[in-house]
């Protein structure tokens, strides 16, 4: 699993014209899915994402995570985070999963994000064509690939 977060001000989601979800202080999370990934690397990956310490404690210091600022989350599936552009102009992405994997693997994420830090997560549609709004926060974007856990 691949996916880059954005600290957010504010991020929203809008779908057909319509806005589908959206969160004030928090995290935007993009998800990326392979065939090789596990729900191994879910668990992993959500405890990760709830403990990275990208907020700013008292001092100004990133020292707080999602759960200690009682923050929200957005998950968007994007299976573009797998794109390889080793060949030509055209980015290809074989390696993305196919629906019929990636779905169940992009709905146990959200429900093992939101069970492991106990934040508001909301989320995409996944495969529908997406808006998506950010005010990001510092900037802070961290990318995270599961099969690079070391």
């Amino acid at each position: 699993m691949r996916v880059v977060i954005q600290k957010a001000e504010q991020a929203a989601v809008e779908i057909q014209g319509k806005t589908h979800a959206s969160i004030g202080k928090g995290l935007l999370v993009f998800l990326g899915v392979e065939d090789a990934d596990t729900e191994e690397d879910i668990v992993w990956l959500a405890g990760k994402i709830s403990r990275l310490r990208v907020f700013d404690d008292s001092d100004g210091v990133m020292n707080l995570s999602v759960m200690d600022v009682k923050g929200e989350m957005l998950v968007i599936s994007q299976f573009t985070l797998h794109a390889s552009t080793k060949k030509g102009n055209r980015p290809s992405y074989i390696r993305a999963a196919k629906p019929d994997y990636a779905i169940p693997m992009y709905q146990k994420f959200i429900e093992k994000l939101a069970d492991v830090s106990q934040c508001r997560v909301s989320s995409g549609e996944f495969g529908a064509y997406m808006k998506v709004s950010l005010v990001n926060d510092g900037p802070v974007t961290i990318s995270i690939d599961t099969k690079n856990k070391e």
